[in-house]
């Protein structure tokens, strides 16, 4: 851990001081999947396991050093994997073709999961994993998929909440903390730091605390500049922060994440379209974006060896043997 790395990010004597002396590099993670939406909402979004080892490796090539990963069923790619073994032949795959990459599981799942199911991913060994730090409610229609897709033959309208409680979090840390597992907490809005001090407070985190601000999903905070502002003042000490903007939302709350020292995720987990009504042609188209947006603001890209040493996550990378 070092003030290198890491400051306080509301004070502005010490944001100066990093612009006139050089922000760190900026951590890079492509979410390629997602448990929600699939090929019917873009068809170049990499469901099969070999699929997404090729987005992984060329958004590992454009400047990625983490990869988050959901599996998805071999029998329906529709749905989420609750199969730890799906999990770790992905992610033997990803570690046969980008050596040192950091691997972060899902632990968010898919919809209708149980909590044992979520927690299923786990179990494949990863080197970082989610954790969401309080409930969100959304509503959307997931389009049917035709063959050659499987699943869901006809549109589908959801309408849910995915539940969280303190004790939900306490045991997803304590089953990461005895698997040698870094958490990646997902905030949502300003009232789940409540969960994330407690998890602070019973000693089932180790700093650096990395948390992820989950900006323009349902229920969360809005995705404008002042919220962001406001999420960045609520940190506890010894945090770094990771931005996510979803949809629209994604180049605005990414740039400004980037602009106030924190670090990214993109993909298409989060975003389908590259811009307005065009879709992605893969995730690395968003990972080589961000590359650009950040030099042009002064930002190095983090290689996962220097993202490794700013998380505090082992040099040697996971095996799957």
């Amino acid at each position: 851990m070092s003030a290198e790395y890491m400051w306080d990010f509301s004070n502005s004597y010490q944001y100066m001081e990093k612009v006139r002396k050089g922000m760190p590099p900026l951590i890079i993670t492509v979410a390629i999947t997602g448990g929600m939406h699939g090929k019917e909402a873009n068809p170049n979004l990499p469901e099969a396991p070999e699929e997404q080892v090729e987005q992984t490796y060329e958004s590992y090539q454009a400047g990625a050093s983490i990869v988050h990963v959901h599996a998805r069923r071999a029998d329906n790619r529709s749905l989420v994997s609750s199969n730890p073994d799906d999990y770790r032949l992905i992610n033997r795959m990803i570690r046969a073709k980008c050596p040192d990459i950091i691997i972060n599981n899902t632990t968010g799942g898919g919809p209708g999961m149980t909590s044992e199911q979520r927690m299923a991913s786990l179990y494949a060994n990863p080197e970082l994993a989610s954790l969401n730090c309080g409930p969100f409610i959304f509503q959307t229609t997931l389009k049917a998929r035709v063959p050659p897709l499987s699943g869901r033959p006809e549109n589908m309208f959801v309408d849910t909440c995915i539940p969280v409680s303190y004790a939900e979090t306490e045991l997803y840390a304590k089953t990461m903390k005895e698997n040698g597992i870094k958490p990646e907490l997902e905030v949502y809005n300003q009232g789940q730091f409540w969960l994330v001090n407690n998890l602070i407070a019973k000693k089932l985190l180790g700093p650096p605390y990395m948390v992820q601000f989950v900006m323009g999903f349902q229920s969360g905070t809005y995705p404008t500049p002042k919220n962001l502002l406001n999420m960045i003042e609520h940190l506890p000490p010894d945090s770094m922060f990771q931005c996510i903007g979803v949809g629209p939302f994604q180049i605005p709350m990414t740039l400004m994440g980037m602009m106030m020292g924190g670090h990214v995720r993109v993909g298409m987990e989060d975003n389908v379209y590259l811009e307005k009504k065009k879709l992605a042609r893969s995730n690395a188209e968003f990972v080589e974006r961000v590359v650009r947006l950040a030099k042009e603001i002064g930002r190095e890209i983090a290689t996962p060896m220097v993202a490794r040493k700013m998380l505090g996550i082992s040099e040697n990378p996971s095996r799957y043997e």
